[in-house]
């Protein structure tokens, strides 16, 4: 059982259920317009830089909403798990680790889809994006994509409660939202906040494209968060791969 079998089976899921993906962006495109209106003067104030805080706004949305959906990953491996289908997965030719690839693929696809419908209602209400920003936008927050889903899947495999999943995407959702640059830009941030930003990854996925969507790429900073993002979403797989086979010896 290959890895495009397992993928397209969760695609399916998705598929027959478009309204989810809409439900989930109300609330973005709630924070979009009511932001967006409520503090368009705050690029008034001196340090700010740009001329529009609906263009600042929508990055800061399009990553809240990939850590807001990503985090119920969790949710569909415990279904996996109540229902006895990952157990019978597990005595079929499939190959292990493409079982939880398959879930993290779907659920990076649906940010994806998601960043690029919320960059598209940004610039239906005025803002403008250089295609290369838009482009390191979406990707970047694919990949927080799959840190928060590989996250969220891990702690399900662990203490097998929804309910520490909802406390999980509630505890981390606003507090890293807004200890990063999603809302306001860094140098007016006070000094401890600036500090906490720099080891945020909701920020590392902000600074990867945000020189790129102002239209003047700054490579080594580019490149410098991309890369950390990288290498944690890296890492958050691994652990979640490792967490799947001490689940494979418990069942």
């Amino acid at each position: 059982m290959s890895l495009a079998y397992l993928t397209g089976r969760r695609l399916k899921v998705f598929v027959k259920q478009p309204a989810f993906l809409f439900v989930t962006l109300i609330q973005p495109a709630i924070w979009l317009f009511l932001f967006g209106n409520l503090f368009r003067r705050v690029v008034d104030l001196p340090g700010f830089g740009g001329d529009s805080y609906l263009a600042y706004l929508v990055p800061g949305v399009v990553v809240m909403s990939a850590v807001s959906s990503s985090m119920w990953s969790g949710m569909g491996v415990l279904e996996e798990i109540d229902r006895g289908t990952m157990n019978r997965f597990l005595i079929t030719p499939a190959r292990r680790g493409a079982i939880l690839d398959a879930v993290v693929i779907e659920q990076t696809l649906s940010v994806t889809i998601q960043s690029i419908i919320i960059v598209l209602l940004g610039v239906a209400a005025g803002a403008r994006y250089p295609i290369g920003g838009v482009l390191l936008l979406v990707a970047s927050s694919a990949l927080l994509g799959v840190v928060f889903s590989t996250l969220s899947n891990t702690a399900g495999m662990l203490v097998r409660q929804r309910e520490t999943i909802i406390g999980l995407n509630t505890l981390l959702l606003l507090p890293l939202t807004f200890l990063s640059s999603a809302f306001i830009a860094p140098g007016l941030m006070p000094g401890w906040m600036q500090a906490v930003a720099r080891g945020n990854p909701v920020n590392w996925a902000l600074e990867t494209c945000r020189s790129a969507l102002a239209g003047a790429v700054d490579w080594p900073r580019t490149l410098s968060y991309g890369g950390g993002l990288l290498v944690l979403a890296a890492a958050l797989v691994y652990l979640s791969g490792r967490t799947f086979r001490a689940y494979q010896r418990s069942v």
